[in-house]
């Protein structure tokens, strides 16, 4: 092979690592790889090759058998990863509310106030949508499901519109989709759990304690957080409280504070390059090596310690999150068997029924923009909270409109809502509007933004009379 051709390849293969790496970073990419699975699980499961194999699969009763019985009980693919894969993901989400309440933009009353009350907004209007056309009906438990906003699909959407959206407006929506999900949180614990086993509850809160005793003693390592954490995890499944609710609990305990000063870093720091530094005077090359690669580790350990635990676990956890944990649970979920076109007809009513179609399909759509804006605006009118600046309130409807991309949270919901067992045309409706809901948001708030942009800038170019 000449060098040419070897040169070739490795120019190649670099470039190709390099496009990854930044396709990996690009905060669209979460949002591109569930687009892509959504698909892929639709195709599994409607194929006439593959439907059956894709549900037997899921349904496929997983676990460990002592003396006949299965541990954990009633466990299989589907619900390992919406019980168990999931906690991750809400694990990372409490991560993220953690940090925004410590030191972001919920960290004080005058930033967190009008994100929060635009969250509670987005999520009473669509619940009253969706109870208008559903009420004393069969599906009328469904109430939480349009009250939800996927985070990576609206701020995926958000930055693939560029500068056209003010950066005061994306930390608005940042700040209340990390709202949003506090709120799903408690929805999902007060209304979707079973009667819990308050035995197995308390003994997952005297833990919690003790992970809280350990934190305030000064506990610094990542293990002591994580074994307690897989016991809570048990714990809730078996006390009736959903399981994933453990994982935002875990981590609203995770130290924020991290374990070396900034003075102690720089202190550290400045000896550990002088270190290096003495390193290449040694005349032995085997030795010079040695010693400096024992000084970067250090160096390593350093400015880890320099990080708050919470900080580090968000930032080694979020391209998993992004990448495994939520394209499998798309894959797991968004495969509908769908036996007739009837269930694309989300707009069917029927008196004892009711039409889960229309309560989620109205209630992203028009409840969300609806609901965050309304209340928005009566947090300004009232003086309680200010206008992002720079931000007109028909560039914030539309930004509100990206509100009603439901997705993740939403189907998570819907899976919680209804019983598998007795109701599964009901769950299945539930995801072919949430599909359809969130995708007609997404172009509603995508329109709406590059009309307004166009807009403003054309009034920006007028000359001044």
């Amino acid at each position: 092979m000449s060098f040419f051709t070897k040169f070739g390849r490795v120019k190649r293969n670099y470039i190709l690592t390099q496009h990854g790496k930044s396709f990996l970073q690009a905060p669209w990419a979460g949002g591109i790889v569930l687009i892509v699975c959504v698909i892929i699980a639709m195709m599994l499961a409607n194929l006439p090759a593959t439907a059956e194999a894709y549900h037997h699969l899921l349904h496929m009763q997983l676990g460990l058998s002592i003396d006949g019985m299965l541990f954990p009980k009633g466990m299989n693919l589907e619900k390992l990863i919406n019980d168990g894969l999931m906690v991750i993901f809400f694990f990372t989400v409490g991560l993220e509310i953690r940090r925004e309440i410590s030191h972001g933009e919920l960290s004080t009353p005058k930033k967190a106030i009008l994100p929060v009350v635009a969250a509670m907004g987005g999520m009473f209007v669509p619940a009253i949508i969706y109870a208008a056309f559903n009420a004393g009906t069969m599906v009328s438990n469904g109430w939480g499901i349009p009250t939800a906003t996927d985070i990576a699909f609206a701020i995926g959407i958000m930055s693939l519109l560029g500068n056209r959206v003010p950066i005061s407006l994306k930390v608005f929506l940042t700040a209340l989709a990390v709202a949003d999900d506090l709120g799903a949180i408690f929805v999902i614990a007060l209304f979707y759990g079973e009667t819990p086993d308050m035995l197995l509850l308390g003994i997952a809160l005297v833990i919690m304690v003790g992970i809280y005793i350990m934190r305030r003693m000064g506990e610094f390592r990542m293990l002591a957080y994580l074994v307690p954490a897989c016991i809570v995890w048990i714990l809730f499944y078996y006390s009736g409280v959903h399981a994933t609710i453990s994982g935002v609990a875990m981590a609203m305990l995770i130290p924020t504070k991290p374990r070396y000063s900034r003075s102690y870093y720089l202190h550290k720091a400045d000896i550990i390059e002088q270190r290096i530094i003495d390193a290449d005077k040694i005349e032995d090359e085997n030795e010079a090596e040695e010693s400096r690669l024992y000084y970067l580790r250090r160096m390593k350990q350093i400015s880890d310690g320099a990080q708050g635990m919470s900080h580090r676990m968000e930032h080694l956890l979020m391209p998993y999150v992004n990448f495994i944990v939520m394209p499998i649970f798309a894959l797991a979920n968004a495969g509908v068997h769908i036996p007739s076109a009837e269930y694309f007809n989300i707009f069917e009513y029927a008196p004892e029924v009711g039409s889960i179609g229309m309560g989620i399909f109205f209630g992203l759509v028009v409840g969300k923009p609806l609901g965050i804006s309304l209340f928005s605006y009566l947090a300004v009118k009232f003086g309680i909270a200010d206008r992002p600046d720079g931000a007109t309130w028909k560039m914030l409807v539309a930004v509100a409109c990206l509100g009603g991309i439901g997705f993740t949270m939403s189907i998570f919901v819907d899976n919680l809502a209804f019983d598998k067992d007795t109701h599964q045309e009901f769950i299945d409706m539930g995801k072919i509007a949430i599909l359809i809901a969130s995708t007609t948001a997404a172009v509603i708030g995508s329109i709406l933004i590059a009309l307004e942009a166009r807009r403003e800038q054309k009034l920006d170019s007028e000359p001044q009379k």
